[in-house]
């Protein structure tokens, strides 16, 4: 950039004077050609010396040496420009750190690799182990550092829930309450809990509707506890309940997609169709594909007499229903072709 602005002087001068190059500013050009010279010398051995250090560090990483390695990783990740040797040096790092009793230090090279590489399969499982593998340390050092604590309660309980053992679950929700009734978050929990068992009896649905309930009293601003609430209502045939809840839900989150649908059906069964409208269309714009939700607003505008609308969406309704119907076939199909063939025997599989 230097010599191009020196040259594009020169020839001005040039054209001004006609007047041939003076020794001062000879001297002067030669000097800046040498010093370019010199720059790019020495920044092809800045380069090649970068690319020697990180390669380095990735052999001594590879051959097992890794707490000398993840200093030289650390910084090497940083200044290589190669994207296949910076992703090399990244899985190197994440691999030391997590095997060499630094798991923490993993998410320097985890944070760089899921930024430059945000699609690579290689990135993606060796981050998914990386993450799994940390999540779990910290469960066992919160059981070690604070085995009394609601928090440990907590982690249990979210655990049962992955394998469906609600049950349990709830003994554990119910423990965090005996710790601190005025936690909030967790009487939800405990009522999602009651309320996701296959077959809950009714007891169980009258326990779960205090505990959402009894949040509110703690979290008035929660719209799932308003949601659940207002669909509770709404199986239990008590529209008026069912849309004060679900009215509630919209207003705490606009982007509330389920609670604009169940706030519209509940005013179609109380036959409120044009109050039924707007909120049916709030839902229709945030759920374009869903086949219930153009059913609704048909039923809505029908009740309004818009006739031309509900025939609208009533179309809609169908060519939405027979696309998701076509979507769950070539699930079923492509799952289908996963499995192996009922006649081979399990050494064959």
């Amino acid at each position: 950039m230097m010599i191009s602005a020196y040259n594009r002087r020169m020839h001005l001068d040039f054209r001004i004077s006609a007047q041939p190059l003076r020794p001062s500013l000879l001297a002067l050009l030669l000097i800046a050609i040498s010093a370019a010279g010199v720059a790019q010398t020495s920044g092809k051995a800045a380069s090649s010396s970068g690319v020697a250090e990180a390669e380095r560090a990735t052999h001594l990483a590879e051959s097992g040496h890794c707490l000398e390695a993840l200093p030289l990783l650390r910084k090497s990740i940083r200044q290589t420009a190669n994207r296949d040797l910076k992703k090399r040096i990244g899985l190197d790092g994440v691999h030391c750190a997590m095997t060499h009793a630094s798991p923490y230090d993993s998410l320097d090279f985890l944070t760089m690799l899921s930024r430059d590489f945000p699609h690579d399969p290689e990135v993606l499982y060796a981050a998914s182990h990386a993450y799994s593998d940390l999540s779990m340390r910290s469960s066992q050092d919160l059981a070690h550092e604070a085995p009394f604590s609601f928090q440990v309660h907590q982690l249990n309980a979210e655990a049962l829930e992955v394998q469906s053992r609600w049950d349990e679950a709830a003994v554990e929700y119910r423990k965090i309450l005996e710790i601190n009734p005025m936690l909030p978050g967790i009487h939800a929990r405990l009522g999602r809990a009651l309320l996701s068992k296959p077959q809950p009896s009714s007891t169980e649905v009258e326990q779960a509707r205090k505990n959402f309930e009894e949040e509110l009293e703690i979290d008035p601003r929660n719209p799932a506890a308003e949601y659940v609430l207002g669909q509770l209502a709404a199986d239990a045939n008590d529209s008026s309940t069912a849309i004060r809840h679900f009215s509630r839900a919209t207003k705490l989150d606009t982007s509330f997609s389920e609670a604009y649908l169940g706030l519209g059906t509940s005013l179609n069964s109380a036959k409120r169709f044009s109050e039924a409208i707007p909120a049916l269309e709030s839902y229709e714009k945030l759920a374009p594909d869903s086949p219930t939700g153009h059913y609704q607003l048909a039923l809505a505008y029908a009740g309004a007499g818009r006739r031309d609308d509900a025939n609208r969406e009533a179309a809609l309704q169908r060519q939405t229903a027979e696309a998701l119907e076509a979507v769950k076939r070539k699930a079923a199909i492509a799952q289908e072709k996963q499995q192996p063939p009922a006649s081979q025997t399990p050494e064959q599989k």
